[in-house]
């Protein structure tokens, strides 16, 4: 089989890996005081679901991403998720950063990027498995984004994060930028459900190394660090300590009456940055992003073009066959690129039973599947 080579510039084999989540595998002892929460949390299925992934089809997904194929509730009910579209995807800073303390950072609290080294062993290996199965990151992988921070708040304080949105967010700025082969597991299970028995070819499969023995074991060791300066394990918090944990009320990283350390002093040097799933620096809560619609033109006369739920929108498909049409964004609001299955770059003999990927849309892919049958 012929396919597009991997590129060191947009491949990465450790990234979207699947994280071990066993009480009795080997080397996870250190470890073992969060496993039992990550086996119940809502990211399970993305923490650990282990999908072979073909690079033809994922490169090939990429390549094509221009219009809208997948939606945020296909990547909630694929990855099962357990989130809602009117949960939120930005957080308070301040609260974050208040957790971050109580899980007993070590670093300025000002700093650019938050180390997972910072941390005790548990947090350390709780930080390393979502930024490894979930970060849109090809490398530096020992720093904390913004939402992902987000995401681990949101979990042990048990509040809601609409997790899904995030990521689909995500894959729409690939497209914009540089598109690397970004979530190839991710990307490999919703082509899946959308065309069950895809042809695939084991030569083909993309080598993830997945957290093993051996990524315990390192991640056991401080390097650079006297054994008796490494972080201490303080205690478990939260959801961790207790599975029917109440959030606390507000922005508050913890309950009024918690007899925890007092994380507010080292709060006050805080200067808040104003990222893009933090709140604006005023407090006041930004609304979530939703996708809006764009404006289609027909004869001089606007009309409002309305997203489709899934797939493609077959009243644009109407428009293009009957009228002269052009589509015009609001001034306001872009509406942002939408994930589809179309040919940019055709390669040859992508998959062996003559489906070209490339030149059919999902629809005429199936039909070919089914006449090979």
């Amino acid at each position: 089989m012929k396919y597009l080579q991997a590129r060191a510039s947009d491949f990465h084999k450790i990234h979207n890996i699947c994280c071990i989540l066993e009480a009795n595998f080997p080397n996870i002892e250190p470890f073992k005081d969060v496993v039992p929460f990550l086996r119940e949390s809502r990211i399970f299925n993305a923490l650990t679901e282990r999908h072979k992934c073909y690079e033809s089809h994922v490169r090939c997904f990429w390549n094509a991403a221009r219009y809208e194929e997948f939606n945020v509730g296909d990547v909630r009910r694929v990855l099962d998720l357990h989130d809602k579209d009117e949960d939120p995807s930005i957080s308070s800073e301040r609260m974050c950063k208040g957790y971050w303390l109580c899980m007993g950072f070590t670093g300025y609290i000002n700093e650019k990027g938050y180390i997972k080294s910072k941390f005790c062993r548990p947090y350390k290996f709780l930080i390393h498995c979502v930024i490894h199965a979930l970060s849109h990151r090809k490398g530096a992988y020992d720093e904390v984004s913004d939402y992902i921070m987000n995401i681990i708040a949101s979990l042990v304080l048990n509040r809601p994060y609409n997790s899904s949105q995030v990521i689909f967010n995500l894959m729409l700025d690939n497209i914009k930028g540089e598109k690397y082969v970004m979530y190839p597991r991710f990307v490999q299970m919703l082509l899946d459900d959308q065309v069950p028995n895809l042809p695939k070819d084991p030569s083909n499969e993309v080598p993830l190394k997945h957290i093993d023995s051996e990524t315990l074991k390192r991640l056991n060791t401080y390097r650079g660090v006297n054994p008796e300066d490494e972080q201490r394990y303080r205690k478990k918090l939260g959801k961790i300590k207790r599975s029917d944990f109440v959030a606390p009320e507000g922005d508050n990283w913890r309950h009024a009456d918690s007899n925890s350390d007092n994380e507010t002093e080292g709060l006050n040097p805080m200067v808040l940055k104003k990222l893009r799933f933090w709140f604006v620096k005023d407090e006041k809560r930004k609304r979530t992003p939703k996708v809006t619609t764009s404006k289609v033109v027909i004869n001089g006369k606007s009309e409002k073009q309305e997203s489709s739920e899934r797939l493609v929108d077959n009243s644009f498909e109407y428009y293009t066959k009957n009228v002269n049409v052009c589509v015009a964004e609001t001034k306001k609001k872009k509406s942002p690129p939408r994930l589809v299955d179309e040919p940019v770059t055709p390669p040859t003999d992508v998959i062996k039973e003559g489906v070209d990927l490339l030149k059919m849309s999902f629809s005429r892919l199936r039909e070919a599947i089914y006449c090979t049958r």
